[in-house]
Parts: structure tokens; sequence; C-alpha cells
């Protein structure tokens, strides 16, 4: 007797690039059997016309143990999100692990350790257009191989954020990445909206390094008309041996805080962004266009207000999807119920709707591989991301003809359709809606090198 049965579901397995009908068994929060003979559980789910699939591992989030962003997460089929991204985390990775080891977590959570604002932050280099000093990266480097040791999945660059990050500071801290075998998220230094130097400087990260490189939401940063240029830099790269890989949302439109220097009034003017192209998505002023009182008002007093620039090119979402080591990522964040950007509850719907069932962009495994299987083996993740006896019991449940996106700008927080059930760990978490289990995540402490996994 297994714990829970699925029957009758179109299963889809990522590895092998095959869809077939069957059951699956669900046994100590393990997959136990997949099967196309009956089988008996103590709880039973008809799958019936549903896509069974392994639960979708976002590798590119900011989380970080914010319970309404995680159910957001949850309701999209997100099983396994990655915080720590751009940049910013939690320094003490071992508390961070420890609270959801002890109190667990609506989703799986694995962490990056952030340079840009974290570390910097945390030695005193505060000033993001100078570089850090010896004594000041020396200390980094400690830090960065203590989170390193307490199972941080990589080390993030939100090199936006300090454009005045040096050359030694990004390598010396890249080379620990490389010696333990985790992966490297550079949010690119793009000094303005044109510059491709900043996606060479990520490709020169892995070349001089050997680190794996994940360029961080490719479409916010390249899809203004150089997604061509952007892509044939990565083919380029990779053909001469570079590991990189990106992620990439389902919007042109990118959110981030306005006290950053990326809204400091030259760069503003260099990149031709306008005070009325730019959103107020959280605080007093949420769903309110910049004036020039309130961009003055919000960049000396409320800093950390969330502002989303409506800029990009449709076109090339799709074109970054559809290379073969692009991954669908959310970059959610924690925000009030009723503030931030769609993004935060529609990514994964929107992506299966437009790529697969609108556009035709993939096939429905291709799709699938993206949002699962490589990520895990980006990650190193061995027991997820895979239709397969002895895997995790991270499975999704899904209509592909009826899923689909409703948060739009203004109601960013709406729930898709189309999610049946979603398991994790072997646990009901979501079933038609409703939320069954908030601590059914585990957290993702990663111990042994990406490298092993490659593909």
């Amino acid at each position: 007797m297994f714990d829970i049965v699925i029957v009758n579901g179109i299963l889809i397995d990522p590895e092998n690039l095959t869809r077939t009908n069957g059951n699956i068994g669900i046994k100590d929060g393990q997959i136990a059997i997949i099967t196309k003979d009956d089988i008996l559980g103590a709880r039973q789910f008809d799958a019936s016309g549903r896509i069974v699939c392994p639960g979708f591992i976002d590798i590119h989030g900011h989380i970080d143990q914010d319970n309404y962003c995680g159910e957001l997460s949850l309701r999209q089929g997100i099983t396994t999100t990655v915080g720590g991204n751009c940049g910013a985390s939690p320094l003490d990775i071992n508390a961070f692990f420890s609270a959801q080891e002890l109190h667990g977590f609506i989703i799986n959570q694995a962490e990056m350790i952030g340079h840009s604002m974290s570390l910097r932050e945390a030695v005193g280099a505060a000033n993001p257009l100078e570089a850090a000093t010896e004594e000041q990266l020396v200390r980094m480097e400690y830090l960065v191989e203590q989170a390193f040791e307490e199972g941080a999945c990589g080390l993030s660059l939100g090199l936006a954020y300090a454009p005045g990050s040096s050359n030694d500071e990004i390598m010396r801290l890249s080379q620990l990445a490389a010696r333990y075998g985790r992966i490297v998220a550079v949010d690119t230094r793009m000094i303005t909206s044109s510059d491709m130097y900043s996606l060479v400087e990520a490709v020169e990260i892995s070349r001089q390094t050997g680190a794996r490189v994940q360029v961080s939401h490719l479409v916010y940063q390249y899809g203004t008309g150089m997604m061509d240029e952007a892509l044939a830099v990565i083919n380029r790269a990779r053909a001469q041996g570079v590991d990189i890989r990106f992620d990439s949302g389902m919007y042109t439109q990118w959110a981030t805080h306005i006290g950053a220097v990326l809204f400091d009034e030259e760069y503003m003017e260099v990149n031709g962004w306008k005070l009325e192209d730019i959103l107020v998505i959280t605080g007093k002023y949420n769903g309110r266009r910049l004036t020039m009182d309130i961009y003055r008002e919000l960049r000396a007093t409320a800093p950390h207000t969330a502002v989303v620039v409506f800029t990009g090119i449709e076109e090339e979402i799709y074109m970054a999807l559809n290379h073969p080591y692009a991954m669908p990522s959310t970059d959610t964040g924690a925000y009030d119920p009723g503030e931030g950007h769609p993004q935060i509850a529609g990514s994964f719907p929107r992506y299966f709707r437009k790529m697969v069932v609108e556009r035709y962009e993939l096939n429905l495994m291709e799709a699938v591989r993206k949002a699962t299987l490589l990520p895990a083996e980006t990650l190193g993740f061995t027991t997820k991301g895979r239709l397969r006896v002895g895997m995790d019991a991270d499975l999704v449940v899904f209509d592909i003809h009826g899923i689909t996106d409703k948060a739009d700008f203004g109601l960013p927080d709406a729930s898709p359709e189309g999610i049946d059930y979603v398991f994790i760990n072997g646990k009901l978490a979501l079933a038609k809606g409703e939320v069954i289990d908030t601590r059914a995540g585990k957290a993702i402490r990663c111990t042994k090198p990406v490298y092993d996994y490659q593909i």
C-alpha cells in the first residue's frame, strides 16, 4: 500500500523526453513506482486527461522565506525556489536553512550567497560605485567559503547594483565558486540599455575561473532589440567550451527598488527612461506612474519602494526561451497582498500557455525539461526534476489546455488556473486552488559539486 497514488495521468519524463499514460505510487516522500498496472494507496488522486510531471524549479527568485511569496509560487506549480539572487541574500546561510529545517516552509528552498549588496555591505564596501579594498575582499572570501560550507548553492553577483565592483573582486569570489563546484549567477553590469560588454564580462567570468555561469533574467537585460546579439555571444562561448546558461521570465517589464544606482538621474538620462514609463508597485504610491516630485520623494525617503520599468520587445521573450540552455524563472519577491509585479503569480502558467499552447514555440516535453530537469542539473539537485523511481515526490498535475495566468499590473497576485494538484516531498500541498500543507517544503543544502552532474 502506497501513501499516495496518482492514477490515469499523462506522465512526462524530462530525462527521456517520453510521454506515457500511467500511475505513480508515492511512499515515504519518494516516487516508489511508475506503472501502467493498477496500484492502491491510502489516498488516490485521479489525473485523467492531466499532465503529471516533476515540480517546477524556479532558478531565479527572491522568496527568502516570505510566506505569502512562497504561496504564490506554490500556486504556479513551483515546488523548489532558488533565492539569494542579484547579489542580495541572508548572510547567515546556516541560520536560514536551520529555520526551515526546524519549522518547514511552503516549498523547497535553496539559497545563494549574494555579493553585490549583502557581502559588500557586511564588510563595509557600502558605496556601489567604488571597488572593495583588499581587506574587505579578504573578508568577503571568508564569508563566501563559510556560506558554501553551510550549503549555499552558488554565488550571486548583482553587478547592476554595484557597478564599481572591481574585476579582482569578481574573479576571486568566482574562483571560490568554481573550487566548490557552485554556480555563479550574474545580474550583468549594464552601463546602458544597449551595453553588450556586460554579457561578455559574464562569459569571461566562466572562461577565466572555470565556474558555471547563469545569466539572470536575460530578457530584462537584453530584450530591447539586442536578443539576437546576446544569444550569439552565448552560443559562441558555449561552442568554445564555456559553460554558460541563463534564466528568463515571461515579461519585458522589470522591477527593482527605486533607490538603486540604476535610477540615478544620469543613468536615467543615458538609458532614455522617462518617469512616466515607470510604475510604482509598493507603498503609498502603488499604482501611480512616477512624476519628478514622487521620484525625488521616494529616492530620498523610501528607497526600498519597488517600481517597474516598462520597456522591451515581447518577441524577444520567445527568442530567449527557445534556447536549449534557457530556463523559465519568476524573479519573484516579497510583496504585500495587492502589490508587486504579475510575475510573482503568473510566470510559469504563462510560460506553458504562451510557449506551448498558444504559440507552439516549444513542444510540451521540451517545455517541461526547461522548467524541471535543466535547472536541477544546472544546480546539482540529483533527486529533483526527474520522473523516476527513487526521486523526491515533487510533482505537479495540471491541465495543459486550461493552464493560464490571471495576474496583471494592478492585480499582481491573482491565482492562475489549470493547476490541479501539487505534491512536495510526497505531501499534498495544493489541491484545486486550496493550500493544504504550508510546511511540506525542505531546505536544500548543496553539499556536492554541481559539476558532477553535467548534462
